[in-house]
């Protein structure tokens, strides 16, 4: 019976050739959009963004957003999960979200505020807001965007406190390249350069959150 390192080995061995476009979005992190080896063409999973512009079209959004709610809705079928979003980016995430599922559920809204911490851990996260009952109960964090992963990370601390049986991450957008600390989403809307992104929930000083696609800023 062939292991899957022999697989690997065998993979290794084939004549491989690197193909790579400007007419796709550009690979994040160490990989190339496509090899050829062997008469196969292997794709790697591309991320919907238009590669001229960086945006990502609301119906591009909306076409995820279904597809993670099908996936939730598959991982806790014998379940009643509670969701918590995180105030303010994650309203339009969370709701449209929310409204796609068709297990039963609850959600809730928090909002993260740090403050300075009596002894050498430094800002220490608290939420406002959360007032129900983990104990035993399977909880989804919905965030609109992980970058670093700092707050989320602090955050995570008080959550496990409460005792929930288990805790999952539903992040509308991550930046793989921007992570500084081990925080790993269990549903991912769309991995993004480490760019700053405005519109569906995100602001920029304030604006921009009503807006229904995503675009990325220029420098």
């Amino acid at each position: 019976m062939e292991t899957n390192y022999l697989r690997r080995r065998k993979f290794n061995s084939m004549k491989k050739e690197i193909i790579n476009t400007a007419s796709a979005p550009a690979p994040i992190g160490p990989y190339n959009q496509s090899v050829k080896a062997n008469g196969f063409l292997f794709v790697s999973g591309q991320i919907a963004i238009d590669p001229k512009t960086g945006n990502i079209d609301a119906t591009t959004i909306e076409a995820r957003i279904i597809a993670l709610a099908q996936q939730i809705d598959l991982d806790y079928a014998q379940e009643r999960p509670l969701f918590i979003g995180i105030l303010n980016g994650s309203f339009l995430f969370a709701a449209d979200l929310f409204r796609h599922l068709k297990i039963e559920a609850e959600i809730s809204f928090i909002k993260l505020a740090s403050y300075k911490g009596t002894s050498s851990t430094g800002n220490v996260i608290t939420a406002i807001g959360l007032e129900e009952d983990l104990s035993n109960r399977h909880v989804v964090i919905i965030e609109d965007i992980i970058d670093t992963g700092k707050t989320l990370h602090s955050f995570m601390h008080e959550l496990k406190n409460r005792s929930p049986k288990s805790i999952k991450i539903a992040s509308f957008l991550t930046k793989p390249s921007a992570l500084q600390y081990p925080i790993v989403a269990d549903y991912i809307g769309f991995e993004i350069p480490n760019k700053f992104v405005v519109g569906y929930g995100l602001d920029y000083d304030g604006l921009g959150r009503n807006i229904p696609a995503l675009y990325q800023l220029s420098e």
